[in-house]
């Protein structure tokens, strides 16, 4: 069986997006149980001089719906960035997993040899499609994910591993 580019993308895409809404369900319920308002959440940052927790959950949705759009040749809706709560970034995750679902799965297969360009700063980094996804698109996605979900765990949040891998294709009950 060959791998192929939209298992690689849009099926890892939709494992992770659907575990992290359940880990912002915990953080929300987290709150609750402890009585505290979960707008905390939104100013969680592991250093000052990196991003806080809203725009970590939106760079990662970003890098899958992008990534995704890209390598089926499309162009990907914008979001405003303009989250204030939970439920807000929950909302987003949502709409992250509902588009990315909705790509026509040859279209991004055929991403793989597509040349792909994507603006850095003032300049165009241009690959192709399977070393932008393997080399660029992954690493950044899970960079972002991984800090917000450290964010919530160091929030006190009782998540694990298991929250993080979320529905792992193929593994069934012991």
């Amino acid at each position: 069986m060959t791998l192929s580019l939209h298992q690689s993308s849009v099926g890892v895409f939709a494992v992770t997006l659907e575990a992290f809404m359940g880990i912002l369900d915990k953080a929300l319920a987290h709150a609750e149980a402890r009585k505290f308002d979960p707008a905390i959440y939104m100013a969680l940052r592991l250093r000052p001089d990196m991003l806080p927790f809203p725009s970590q959950v939106q760079r990662f949705c970003d890098h899958a719906k992008r990534a995704s759009a890209r390598l089926a040749g499309v162009e990907a809706p914008r979001h405003a960035d303009d989250e204030k709560s939970v439920p807000e970034l929950r909302a987003r995750v949502r709409n992250t997993l509902d588009y990315i679902l909705t790509l026509d799965a040859e279209a991004v297969e055929g991403g793989a040899m597509r040349e792909i360009a994507l603006p850095l700063g003032p300049n165009k980094m241009k690959m192709r499609g399977d070393n932008y996804l393997l080399h660029f698109a992954l690493p950044n996605y899970y960079f972002h994910l991984t800090t917000a979900y450290d964010l919530l765990r160091f929030a006190g949040v009782e998540i694990g591993k298991r929250d993080f891998l979320g529905a792992v294709p193929g593994i069934g009950p012991a």
